[in-house]
């Protein structure tokens, strides 16, 4: 998987959002936020190609959390990052 090109994480007012730059990503019918853990796997993955073992890594190495939870949570975010064309 990756991001594609053309989305940014913000912070505007304490909250996390993504913008995107570019005519093909402009959608204005929808806006996309994150809360903090979100936005830290975002900045972990943001540029590369990972998998949803990475993502899982990233939340076991920041969170106490059990793999399976983890695994289950990476699996949930990338099913949203997908259904809204982020990666």
């Amino acid at each position: 998987m990756k991001i594609k090109d053309g989305f940014n994480l913000k912070n505007v007012c304490g909250e996390y959002v993504i913008v995107a730059t570019g005519r093909k990503n402009i959608d204005f019918s929808r806006l996309v936020s994150l809360n903090a853990s979100a936005a830290e796997v975002w900045e972990a993955v943001v540029g590369k190609d990972f998998e949803i073992d990475d993502v899982v890594k990233v939340l076991l190495d920041n969170y106490e959390v059990d793999e399976a939870t983890a695994r289950a949570d990476a699996e949930k975010l990338m099913a949203s990052w997908q259904e809204v064309g982020l990666i």
